[in-house]
């Protein structure tokens, strides 16, 4: 009987490159270094891939890449195996639709190849990222049914038998999807203690906040991603609230505000004489959030040498609580102990800022214990109305407390549904800065659709251009018939005024034959003539 053709595919990791750049002139392994952070691997470490093609025999080779092109042909030479290099564009290593559109594509050309039926196929989990592993794991146990094998660091390969069958468990994992987030999500923020502040009732936000609980108990570090706007310290503070913690202090740096200087005497103290105007032994943050949590935004800002000080810090302490850290003042050289954990945050892709060399990966994994996303106001549709209302209940008490006589406020039914319907480019934020001006302008107890309109109209993202409009997200409300008869109406409105309200030039801008269509349209929708009555009397 013909022995089948064995064929490997894997994708090559940073264990990889790093064996590589042990064997490399110093320019090109310093090109290498630079950008994955850390050391060559020892000399007798070859890096995963080269030891499973030095220990096992394979009659195709077909290597999966997301780094660099001219990397990948060091790579290959120094291999000294004939390989196939497969070149993917990867925007994270963590992104699972993209690592399994870019697998499955690959192994579904090689199943469709004519020697498939007397081929071997073998997947090595051991290189890349856990993504990329679970990735070929569910494949091979699936769709394309394979050998799997796996490496150590002293040089040895073997096949993994995984002892169970995908096959038999996906159908009943698939006949309640995603029950563990519907798990984490069965409360309203208001209903958990410590996050009785943050408004809204959005699944997005109940997943968000569920995974928050489940960490605020314990002391792990967790790092917050969300664009500006979307509520990052308020998460923090609801953290540190729902945690045992709650009764030590919270500190907060912004990691952007400070120069690297003024940043690391910030966070782990000075001696006095330590630099110039060190009049003083000064604590820092860490000492001074010692038993409670320090939150560090805008974490992504921080410069490499900070951040390789930090990681010094956040290294665990052997026979040590996950929280218990050594810090050393600037200026002195004996440790300090304190138990502080971290809040991360930040507006920054780090991935993105790892591939570029701009953040350490090392410092990432350390503080992404858990990763929780902060969803933007946009896909949160259904709670804009909630956090309108709280918001502007906030701006009321402040507002009563300085101006005495100061008539509350409120929204109108066409305030809320315009409110509802912007796309809120920067979040929380920015409508707050909308609902205050508004407050502020309004002499009334209402403020209504106009008034929110032209406070919008004062901020950066007054440029809302026909993209932001069709971005819409979909879902959550969304109704097509309403949001084009939203589109007509701002187009409408806008040739009327353009035209000083005459309609048979306003029908001539907007291409309509002739002004009795336009009349029809402006009524059957709603839009008021605004149009300048004494520009039209004239050219009447």
């Amino acid at each position: 009987m013909t022995a089948k053709k064995r064929i490997l595919v894997q994708w090559i990791g940073h264990s990889d490159f790093r064996a590589l750049a042990g064997s490399l002139p110093a320019n090109r392994a310093k090109k290498i270094l630079d950008r994955l952070k850390g050391s060559p691997s020892e000399e007798e470490n070859l890096g995963p891939t080269k030891t499973l093609l030095s220990t096992q025999k394979f009659d195709e080779v077909r290597l999966l890449s997301n780094y660099d092109k001219e990397w990948n042909k060091w790579f290959q030479s120094w291999l000294n195996t004939p390989t196939d290099l497969i070149q993917v564009d990867l925007e994270k290593p963590t992104d699972y639709r993209g690592i399994f559109e870019i697998v499955d594509r690959e192994l579904s050309t090689l199943k469709e190849s004519k020697s498939w039926s007397n081929s071997e196929l073998c997947l090595h989990l051991s290189p890349g990222t856990p993504a990329m592993s679970a990735v070929l794991l569910l494949l091979g146990k699936t769709r394309y049914p394979a050998t799997f094998y796996e490496t150590s660091r002293d040089g040895k390969s073997w096949i993994t038998d995984i002892p169970f069958d995908l096959i038999d468990i996906i159908p009943e994992i698939l006949r309640k999807p995603d029950a563990y987030l519907q798990h984490l999500s069965t409360r309203a923020p208001a209903e958990i203690k410590g996050f009785e502040d943050l408004a809204g009732d959005s699944r997005a936000i109940r997943d968000a906040v569920g995974r928050a609980q489940r960490a605020a108990i314990r002391s792990v570090s967790i790092l917050l991603i969300g664009e500006s706007g979307t509520g990052k310290e308020m998460f923090a503070q609801a953290i540190h609230k729902a945690s045992q913690r709650h009764d030590k202090p919270l500190k907060t740096v912004n990691s952007a505000a400070l120069s690297k200087s003024l940043l690391e005497s910030e966070l782990f103290g000075h001696r006095k004489g330590a630099f110039t105007g060190a009049d003083s032994d000064r604590e820092g943050l860490f000492e001074a959030a010692d038993g409670g949590t320090l939150f560090l935004d805008e974490i992504g800002e921080c410069d490499l040498e900070t951040q390789a000080k930090l990681l010094r810090v956040l290294q665990p302490v052997t026979g040590e609580g996950p929280s218990v850290r050594y810090i050393c003042r600037l200026g002195e050289n004996k440790d300090r102990k304190v138990d502080v954990r971290i809040i991360a945050a930040t507006n920054k892709d780090l991935f993105a800022a790892i591939q570029s060399g701009e953040f350490r990966e090392d410092l990432y994994y350390r503080l992404a214990n858990l990763l929780i996303n902060l969803p933007p106001l946009r896909d949160r549709k259904s709670d804009i109305p909630k956090i309108a209302n709280h918001l502007l209940g906030m701006l009321n008490q402040q507002f009563e407390a300085e101006e005495p006589g100061y008539i509350h406020k409120s929204l109108s039914a066409s305030a809320i549904s315009f409110v509802k319907s912007q796309p809120w480019k920067g979040n929380v934020r920015q409508l707050y800065n909308a609902l205050m001006q508004a407050a502020i302008l309004t002499d009334g107890s209402e403020i209504g659709k106009k008034e929110i309109d032209a406070s919008i109209a004062q901020t950066p993202d007054s440029a809302r251009t026909l993209n932001s409009v069709m971005d819409r997200p979909l879902g959550d409300d969304f109704n097509l018939e309403e949001h084009l008869n939203d589109i007509h109406r701002k187009y409408l409105a806008r040739a009327l005024e353009d035209a000083h309200g005459v309609k048979a030039e306003a029908a001539r801008l907007l291409g309509i034959k002739n002004y009795q269509t336009l009349d029809a349209q402006l009524k059957r929708l709603g839009v008021q003539d605004t149009g300048d009555k004494k520009k039209r009397t004239k050219r009447k």
